[in-house]
């Protein structure tokens, strides 16, 4: 639009522009127009800086406040009519509602504007978003810059519209210290500041709000016509749809587009309104078109312009309905033309050289999506996850309360089962953090949304950063879990600095149900804090209960189980109501190591255990005399643990190891004993991965070869069970660990050239008939257990495989001979194929240092294998054996 170009609209040309012939309050008008047009040019100057703070942003300059005149225009019509104070406050809205979508806006600087918890809040989420962890306070205190420029770009836009609320009354300072104020003329400003302040920031607020914040008409004022009145629901509703409808491709010229290069969804916000022409009114409808058609390259742009047009249209909606039910004159324009489908959105916004199809997700039936993935689909057939996410989601309430509350010490979980009339319940209750009506509705029942990594919700606690808040649950996802134990839920909440009034009861009917959202009646006193009360679906005693993985069907039993450490007391009690059991806080990371093995491996004290409970503590002293501490890059613990094997033996593997996500159990392996710290695999979290990385797993892994040397448990077995995970993470192994069974004894790198540089033909045999048994290290055959003597020149690699989480960490892919990498894609199976594949592990090891030994290529040993077929097979002395399948690797150049 061209300087001043506002000027020839209609909508000014009707109120605040000049009068050709006799106008009875020129006076008056010439006073808002002239007080408009200072406002105007003062403000240019503070709009042109908002490219500074958003480059990727489209025109957010003056430009885009003339156009607003024009769109206006267009809402309004012939149907709705403004006098000239009604549009000189609709146009300072205009001028200011976008005047703080820069830094320049801001007396001081955003993070100070903003507040410092607020904005370690924004910080500490930005970073979980970032890292996938939540900060600690040397990196809020110091985040890095990418986290410090997203969030200040995330701080203007979330607060823009509260920030140019305050613009009328902030003054700046000239070079000799005057004041300067954006609107010059003190009475105007005095008198409209206030309500020009909040319908600038009403185009961020809900169409509900408006209803609420602007049913009251203003009167005019003393020197002005009584009949200009002003009637500031009309000028939000007016305001709000212009501002959104305001696209086109003067928000977006091209030569800036070449010169900012935004990325991202930005681009195609640029993109897409760089193809929009102005938009013209239909009879009701506001129709755009496109300038040109969309090539293939830009059809995510197309697809935007789409969705982001179909917002515009709900807008309108939204603010006719509105206006029709409080029975206000409506607006001219109250839909968007072509928004329907696709198709027809494409007769408005063609394409070239592709078609839209419209195959996105749908979810159609929110309330059945939450049938089918609240519960078993989602978590599995374990109800006991479904207490683990409660008692979760029970104890980071609490922190959070701690976080605002530094002097609240008295924090406490309750856990209770009771049965009345044949019917269990679950009641889990917290003294927490408690929710508001508005966190329930848009962060625990906003189902895959997680609430303490949501701005929104985080939002309405400032200051959960600055307490050193970190939580462990997800917050919303895990709540769905409940459905596991049952169809019938009461959830009772009260916020912690709430009024009794304030407390909330919700109710579930099964999970394909809308929730019931009712105030708590005044005789249902709730204390701060949320409790949980499930209706459970099955007795906890039946096979397939809430007890089916405990030993004594305990409640104590089941929340130790699952509960691997916690930071506030868990309170539990049975059925039978006679007992209570308390578990103190406990921290994996800080324990001693007989501590956290009694953690994790809990006392047997019931009587029929005691020969059980003596064996544990066996293993306890053997743990504590093994266990060495796998160590994050702060030097800080992430696990306590030893290799399995001898414990594995003595325990009858009743002892496994333990994943624990956040403290709390994920997953079981036979790969070590004691803790190694994860994360999830998937939303049940009944599977998971190692927090550390490879790196740092290889260091306990040495610790842990040391520390089995150093106390004498690193013999002949252990080293042919240990051989592959160690070759995995380390792409070899010491000269004195055992990997291989022969006729002469054991095979290690030490004594392995001498046996080679003895024989010219070796056979590597494998299968079931020449399985290795390590206890102690023995050949024999697997289906009849009998002991096997092997041939002379026979090898019998000991391939013990590597158990997760350790074979995730270190796949045997990692080890493999990269020059041959090539040979993973060929057809038949090629000596080079076969070498790629067996490189990486043990019987890489032993190919590479036969080939040392012998001074030949892999070539020279494995290909003649392969022109056989690898069709090998051997038969021991004993004639009731059955062939043997294996290599049979020749020393070229020898005779045979």
């Amino acid at each position: 639009m061209s300087e001043h170009g506002f000027s020839g609209t209609p909508l000014w040309q009707k109120t605040l522009a000049q009068r050709p012939r006799s106008d009875d309050h020129r006076s008056q008008r010439e006073r808002l127009r002239a007080s408009y047009l200072a406002l105007r040019d003062n403000a240019a100057v503070l709009l042109a800086e908002n490219a500074r703070s958003m480059p990727d942003f489209t025109v957010h300059d003056i430009s885009h406040v003339d156009a607003l005149w024009e769109t206006a225009s267009l809402m309004c019509g012939d149907l709705v009519e403004l006098n000239p104070a009604e549009a000189y406050v609709l146009g300072c809205a205009f001028v200011l509602h976008d005047a703080a979508m820069g830094a320049a806006a801001y007396a001081m600087s955003v993070p100070d504007a903003l507040g410092q918890e607020r904005w370690r809040d924004l910080v500490s989420v930005a970073y979980f978003h970032r890292q996938g962890c939540w900060p600690d306070q040397d990196e809020l205190d110091a985040p890095p810059a990418e986290i410090v420029e997203a969030c200040q770009a995330t701080a203007i836009r979330d607060t823009h519209a509260e920030q140019a609320q305050n613009l009328v009354d902030q003054p700046w300072y000239s070079s000799s210290g005057n004041e300067i104020f954006l609107i010059p003329d003190l009475q105007l400003r005095e008198a409209y500041g206030p309500l020009i302040g909040e319908l600038a920031a009403s185009h961020w607020w809900s169409v509900d709000k408006l209803a609420e914040r602007f049913r009251i008409v203003k009167g005019s004022l003393t020197w002005q016509p009584a009949e200009w009145i002003i009637e500031p629901l009309k000028l939000a509703c007016i305001l709000r749809l212009a501002d959104a409808a305001q696209i086109d491709s003067r928000r977006a010229p091209t030569f800036l587009f070449s010169l900012r290069k935004p990325q991202g969804i930005a681009r195609e916000h640029w993109r897409f309104q760089e193809h929009v022409s102005r938009p013209h009114l239909n009879g009701d409808r506001l129709t755009y078109t496109s300038l040109r058609p969309f090539l293939p390259h830009d059809a995510s742009a197309w697809w935007l312009a789409l969705d982001y047009l179909r917002g515009v249209d709900q807008e309108l909606k939204k603010v006719d309905a509105l206006l029709h039910d409080l029975g206000h004159r409506r607006l001219a324009a109250r839909a968007i033309a072509g928004v329907a489908s696709p198709e027809r959105f494409a007769e408005l916004f063609p394409v070239s050289d592709w078609r839209p199809i419209d195959a996105t997700v749908k979810v159609s039936d929110v309330p059945a999506l939450v049938e089918t993935l609240g519960g078993e689909q989602l978590y599995g057939k374990e109800p006991e996850v479904a207490v683990r996410e409660l008692i979760q989601n029970a104890q980071d309430a609490i922190c959070a309360r701690q976080a605002m509350e530094p002097d609240f010490t008295l924090g406490c979980i309750d856990v209770r089962l009771a049965e009345t009339d044949g019917v269990w319940c679950l009641e889990i209750c917290d003294n927490g953090i408690g929710m508001d009506e508005e966190t329930l509705v848009h962060g625990l029942l906003d189902f895959g949304t997680s609430g303490w990594s949501s701005t929104r919700i985080r939002g309405r606690l400032p200051g959960l950063a600055d307490g050193g808040f970190q939580p462990t649950g997800r917050f919303g996802i895990g709540f769905f879990s409940v459905f596991l134990l049952g169809d019938h839920i009461e959830l009772i909440t009260r916020r912690y600095d709430a009024s009794v009034a304030d407390a909330r009861r919700l109710t579930f009917n099964g999970p394909a149900r809308r929730p019931l959202l009712m105030p708590l009646s005044a005789r249902d006193r709730a204390a701060p804090g949320t409790t949980v009360r499930v209706r459970l679906k099955s007795n906890p005693y039946d096979m397939q209960g809430l007890f089916r993985r405990t030993y004594s069907d305990r409640l104590g039993q089941l929340i130790r189980r699952i509960v691997l450490e916690n930071a506030v007391p868990i309170r539990m009690q049975d059925p039978d109501g006679m007992k209570s059991e308390i578990i103190p806080p406990f921290s994996l990371a800080t324990g001693e190591p007989g501590e956290v093995f009694d953690r994790l491996y809990p006392p047997l004290t019931e009587s029929w255990r005691t020969g059980q409970e003596k064996q544990r503590l066996q293993l306890r002293d053997s743990f504590t005399e093994r266990a060495t501490e796998l160590l994050d890059e702060a030097g800080q613990r992430i696990g306590l643990a030893t290799l399995w094997t001898d414990l594995n033996y003595q325990g009858k593997g009743n002892f496994s190891g333990v994943i624990p996500v956040n403290g709390f159990l994920a997953d079981l392996t036979v790969a070590f004993a004691g803790y190694l710290a994860g994360k999830p695999s998937r939303a049940s979290r009944d599977q998971a991965s190692l927090v550390a990385n490879p790196d740092q797993v290889r260091r306990w892994l040495r610790t842990q070869e040391q520390r089995l040397r150093d106390v004498g448990h690193f013999g002949d077995s252990i080293q042919l069970e240990l051989a592959n995970t160690i070759y995995a993470a380390f792409d070899g192994i010491a000269d004195d660990i055992a990997f291989a069974v022969t006729a002469a004894g054991l095979l290690r790198p030490a004594n392995f050239a001498a046996w080679a540089a003895q024989r010219n033909e070796i056979v590597v045999a494998s299968g079931p008939n020449v399985a290795v048994r390590t206890r102690p290290p023995q050949v024999y055959n697997y289906l009849s257990g009998q002991n096997v003597l092997l041939p002379d020149n026979w090898v019998v690699l000991c391939q013990r495989v590597s158990y997760p989480p350790l074979s995730g960490v270190f796949p045997e892919i990692m080890n493999r001979d990269a020059a041959y990498e090539f040979a993973r894609n060929h057809v038949e199976l090629t000596w080079e194929k076969s070498w790629w594949r067996m490189s990486g592990d043990l019987s890489g090891l032993f190919i590479r240092a036969l080939c040392d030994e012998w001074e030949c290529t892999v070539e020279a040993l494995i290909s003649p294998v392969a022109k056989r077929q690898w069709s090998d097979s051997f038969y021991l002395d004993d004639a009731n054996q059955d062939p043997v399948w294996g290599y049979l690797l020749r020393r070229p150049g020898s005779l045979r």
